[in-house]
């Protein structure tokens, strides 16, 4: 039912009802944010994206295909602003907290994760976009094979061979670098 009035919105807008996208913006603004943030890890920075997300995504209105959920085509549009946004200013910020090892209270064992959740980060930038949006979508937001088939526009089995290669060019990476599991 979503997916069905969320294309009667894009029709609507695309004829010229302003009124229809502002429903999609109010409706989309605190999960694409929230998704920002979770990925960026700054108010700001996250409020930034989820605007550019929805010029983009007024921008390129025509371009939806209403045989897709909206909310997977705006999502995508997101977080693919997020990866942008963190190249483009070289953040190292963590993706998720999950990212980090459980720092302890001495300073070399805190020292020591952090230096392992910049490695990770490193390690994940690297990967092609195409890498890094499984990588996010499955372990930072616990998102099924599925749900990523819908986000990423691609079948489930493309989702994980993805999922399966990017896994063994971050081992790689990693064990490059003389880190081992």
């Amino acid at each position: 039912m979503r997916e069905h009035a969320d294309a009667e919105l894009v029709r609507a807008c695309l004829s010229g009802n302003q009124k229809a996208f502002e429903i999609l913006v109010r409706k989309y603004e605190k999960p694409i944010y929230n998704l920002a943030l979770r990925m960026l890890k700054d108010r700001d920075d996250a409020a930034d994206v989820a605007q550019t997300v929805f010029v983009k995504a007024y921008e390129k209105l025509e371009s939806f295909d209403e045989a897709h959920e909206f909310f997977s085509w705006i999502y995508r549009i997101a977080i693919n602003e997020s990866i942008n946004f963190n190249k483009r200013t070289k953040r190292h910020d963590e993706y998720e907290s999950g990212v980090t090892a459980a720092l302890s209270a001495t300073q070399e064992q805190a020292h020591g994760a952090e230096v392992l959740r910049d490695e990770m980060i490193d390690a994940i930038e690297r990967l092609t976009m195409d890498y890094q949006m499984v990588i996010v979508l499955r372990h930072f937001h616990d998102f099924s094979y599925e749900e990523m088939a819908d986000v990423l526009s691609i079948p489930e089995k493309t989702v994980k061979s993805r999922l399966f290669t990017a896994r063994a060019q971050l081992k790689e990476i990693l064990s490059a670098k003389g880190i081992t599991r």
